[in-house]
């Protein structure tokens, strides 16, 4: 009987990976990240005008205060109270003064600062980052989306890597979206993907004559909570986060024009 060195089996190469291809198309898997706006966005002119309408509707039909009951003669509540009721009886004479907008000025006024009230202080929307136009920060444009995108091989796209003979789309755990979101961008994200079906796709054909097999892109959704990007792949030269708008100046026209629709209009 022939024995067979066990060492033959210790010293046997293992099996390269091979990347998916069916049809002569190359597979990969793309993630489109989002940040969610952070912030409640500004009121167009109708909608701004349909509230002020509104809110000096309702305050036209509801019943009297008692001031008497609430406030006591006198106390600096009261003199705060009869202000406020000027200011608003003024703007209901004003088509184009909010209540809010009159109560907010007169709070701001010398005369309301010396009261016992604090005035309120409104955050300011637009941040450091937006007056620096700093495309890393996360804490730009606050009401609106923000999507990730990356500079992988010279060229500015979303995550992406081909599917290996062994991955799938669907699968839970091991998306060859998310091991190339992890790879490229780091483990210091709060990511959740939405869904386990691509919600755009992206077909290519060979760039040069000589090569013989296109590239097929399935784009995955997925929703940043926590954290931020930070490149660790050789293959990732930069990254940037962008609105829609800003999206179709970084990426090529073919590319956008796959995925515009599926992104929000904020």
């Amino acid at each position: 009987m022939i024995k067979i060195s066990q060492r033959l089996f210790s010293t046997t190469r293992p099996i390269l990976q091979q990347p998916l291809v069916i049809k002569n198309s190359r597979i990969a898997a793309s993630v489109i990240l989002t940040r969610g706006p952070q912030i409640t966005r500004d009121a167009t002119p109708f909608e701004q005008a349909y509230f002020d309408y509104q809110e000096k509707l309702d305050r036209h039909d509801s019943a009297v205060f008692p001031q008497d009951f609430y406030f006591k003669k006198g106390s600096v509540a009261e003199r705060r109270w009869k202000e406020d009721v000027q200011s608003r009886d003024a703007a209901m004479k004003d088509p184009s003064v909010s209540l809010s907008a009159a109560i907010q000025r007169d709070s701001t006024t010398p005369a309301a600062t010396t009261t016992a009230t604090t005035p309120i202080q409104l955050a300011d929307r637009i941040t450091q980052a937006d007056k620096d136009n700093d495309i890393k920060k996360l804490d730009r444009a606050l009401q609106r989306h923000l999507y990730l995108i990356v500079k992988q091989h010279n060229q500015w796209q979303f995550p992406q890597t081909d599917l290996q003979a062994n991955e799938y789309l669907h699968e839970a755990k091991t998306t060859a979206a998310e091991r190339q979101l992890q790879e490229a961008c780091g483990k210091d994200m709060d990511v959740w993907f939405v869904g386990r079906q691509p919600i755009s796709h992206l077909k290519q054909s060979p760039s040069r004559k000589e090569d013989t097999e296109g590239l097929k892109i399935f784009f995955m959704k997925a929703r940043m909570y926590a954290g931020q990007a930070k490149p660790n792949n050789k293959d990732v030269s930069d990254y940037a986060w962008l609105t829609k708008e800003e999206l179709a100046t970084y990426l090529s026209p073919d590319y956008y024009k796959a995925i515009k629709d599926s992104l929000g209009d904020l």
